[in-house]
């Protein structure tokens, strides 16, 4: 593996998210919510806003994934849950994974308004093992432990590269943990996730039609680094 990785990182972040930047995005993730809210789709809203306040592509990003619209929101926070003791969950992998990932690279996570916590990695079909890979499969079998679940079953996406190789690294570190454990590569993880009763993932799509969901990823953050300096670009949205 490569000596030397920061994920999630882009040399514009400390400009584009700095206090001036995120009073500014502050303000504009008010007025996506507003408009989203009442019916306008995300992306020419999020575009309509942008321009306006001539936003970076990174600061759009962070728009579109930290803002939902109203009732998305209501509906997501109401099945999320915090006690899944002796329980099975379902993990989108690679999802969980690259944000502890981006947590042990001292990147940028954010808080989200559905509850969620998010990153701006993209993944779109290439993924290579990093040095905090390891670190971020510990913490998440470690947390899993901690929750008393009975059993995880950790999704890959099969078109992913590397989704093999993380398996396998997965159960290298799996020898001593409390619980069941299976680990499946498939295509697609989206669909298959849908389905099941208790899941773990920050992807809207899927918490919008999921029963219930876990925040496992920050679960695994606070357990393992502590207090994170998420930002925050929603604070001001008043949600009722």
């Amino acid at each position: 593996m490569p000596q030397q990785a920061k994920r999630g990182f882009m040399p514009t972040d400390e400009r584009d998210f700095s206090l001036t930047s995120l009073e500014k995005l502050q303000t504009a993730a008010e007025e996506v919510f507003y408009l989203i809210s009442r019916g306008y789709p995300t992306t020419p809203a999020t575009r309509f806003v942008g321009d306006h306040y001539q936003l970076s592509e990174r600061q759009r990003l962070a728009l579109a994934r930290s803002v939902s619209p109203l009732q998305s929101v209501l509906s997501r926070r109401s099945r999320q849950v915090t006690d899944i003791k002796d329980q099975t969950i379902y993990i989108d992998g690679f999802n969980v994974i690259i944000g502890l990932e981006i947590a042990f690279s001292q990147s940028m996570l954010f808080r989200c308004l559905d509850g969620t916590v998010r990153d701006l990695a993209g993944l779109h079909g290439t993924y290579r093992l990093i040095p905090q890979t390891d670190l971020a499969v510990k913490a998440l079998l470690g947390a899993l432990d901690d929750l008393g679940v009975s059993r995880a079953v950790i999704y890959l996406d099969k078109p992913v590269s590397n989704s093999g190789r993380l398996k396998q690294r997965i159960y290298e570190f799996s020898e001593n943990i409390g619980f069941d454990l299976d680990v499946f590569v498939e295509d697609p993880v989206d669909a298959i996730l849908k389905t099941k009763p208790l899941i773990a993932t920050g992807d809207a799509i899927i918490l919008d039609e999921c029963d219930k969901w876990f925040s496992l990823a920050e679960y695994a953050i606070s357990k393992t680094i502590g207090d994170y300096p998420y930002l925050n670009i929603t604070k001001n949205i008043i949600v009722e």
